[in-house]
């Protein structure tokens, strides 16, 4: 039969192997079962999505994407903050970033800062979130105007978001 052909009046298949565009080693790649619970972050896989609160009598011992994450220290993102202005304003901006993440921290248990590293060139923000840098980095910008770049990766799940003024 000729590779265009169809069966009884249906198209033929044409399946391929998809290859994932971005590659993370932290996702967890099965289902989960419910109700879960992970000691280190005592974060708990309920009604198909992570919360805060007690897990229940039985939980499965359920591993958060997040918490390896932060241990082998691989950010998701990456958060940059360089110039003249951030250097008079850091603390300010610092308490802002910092607000900001533990504020989405208490809502989504994925979405955490990481740390904050000291640079050359100014301060470097890890979030395992790939939205929250774009999230705090838009809200600086809104706050405190400047310039900023969002600069997303095709080899892995990974943005940079410089900011300066």
């Amino acid at each position: 039969m000729p590779a265009h052909a169809s069966f009884a009046g249906k198209p033929q298949r044409r399946d391929r192997l998809i290859r994932e565009s971005v590659h993370d080693p932290y996702k967890v790649r099965v289902k989960l079962t419910e109700p879960g619970s992970w000691r280190h972050c005592q974060a708990v896989w309920r009604r198909g999505r992570w919360q805060w609160g007690g897990a229940p009598a039985g939980a499965n011992k359920t591993p958060c994407a997040t918490c390896p994450r932060s241990r082998d220290r691989v950010p998701a993102d990456l958060l940059l903050r360089t110039g003249d202005f951030f250097k008079a304003h850091r603390a300010e901006i610092l308490n802002f970033a910092q607000d900001h993440g533990e504020q989405q921290r208490r809502e989504h248990p994925l979405k955490r800062l990481t740390g904050i590293a000291e640079r050359p060139d100014g301060v470097e923000i890890a979030f395992t979130d790939t939205h929250r840098p774009r999230g705090v980095g838009e809200t600086i910008e809104s706050a405190f105007n400047g310039t900023l770049e969002i600069r997303y990766t095709d080899e892995s799940n990974l943005v940079r978001v410089p900011w300066s003024r």
